[in-house]
């Protein structure tokens, strides 16, 4: 959607900042011994406290009011029985909607503990994301975003998940532009519009850059195994600085 009035943008901040805080809850109470069904439910019961609705489940029937993914596995973990461990790369995405719009964000941690090779991962992907971000600026082509992802995680070592996309969100989880590449697609001359609402969220990997999904028909793990991060911002595209709804 294109936000182009005072209320779109008051109403997208409100949903940007419930789903950021629903995030930073469930990073900060993700320990070992706990399930991913209990920390689903910790999201679920915030989310609906602040009077929002879980995306997944709304738009798609998904099994869980979030996505909680355990690696190899990036994107669209069901949560369930499994059991947190220390050490343990995982990835939460947040998404909901509130009054008619919608927020997305995610993150990637290490549960409760400090490994070195994947807390580099981890600020290579976070830096991906400020990067691409600030560089989203109206008139410029959108496939700048993609570049700025695919230098970043270069430059650090790693390489995109080519088969993941940032989206357009707003009134929808998922609207046009469909695919936020995070990766320099040349043939791609769409141009960033002001007011344009994106999720952006670049995936990086140690590994070859693909994912398949399992066989429980949602779970998307990389195809060689190999450790991923996520991390993902909601923000309204303008001439300067964009508008970050999910700090």
């Amino acid at each position: 959607m294109t936000a182009n009035s005072e209320k779109d943008i008051k109403y997208l901040k409100a949903i940007g900042r419930v789903v950021a805080l629903a995030l930073k809850k469930m990073m900060k109470d993700a320990k070992p011994g706990m399930t991913t069904a209990e920390l689903d439910h910790i999201g679920k019961e915030f989310l609906e406290k602040e009077g929002a609705k879980p995306a997944p489940q709304a738009m798609y029937k998904f099994p869980g009011a979030t996505c909680i993914s355990i690696s190899p596995v990036i994107a669209h973990g069901i949560p369930g029985g499994h059991i947190l461990r220390e050490g343990e790369l995982i990835n939460i995405d947040v998404s909901a909607e509130m009054d008619g719009y919608f927020a997305d964000t995610g993150g990637s941690m290490v549960v409760s503990k400090r490994v070195p090779e994947l807390e580099k991962l981890l600020e290579a992907t976070r830096s991906a994301l400020a990067k691409a971000v600030h560089i989203a600026k109206a008139g410029q082509p959108l496939n700048i975003i993609g570049k700025a992802i695919q230098q970043e995680a270069k430059q650090n070592g790693f390489n995109v998940i080519y088969d993941l996309t940032g989206h357009g969100i707003g009134h929808k989880l998922h609207e046009e532009p469909s695919e936020v590449f995070n990766y320099y697609k040349s043939k791609d001359r769409r141009i960033l519009a002001e007011g344009l609402v994106l999720a952006i969220e670049p995936f990086l990997t140690a590994g070859k850059g693909h994912v398949v999904e399992k066989k429980d028909g949602w779970s998307l793990q990389t195809v060689d195994k190999t450790i991923a991060a996520q991390f993902e911002h909601t923000i309204i595209v303008t001439k300067n600085e964009p508008i970050i709804l999910t700090l």
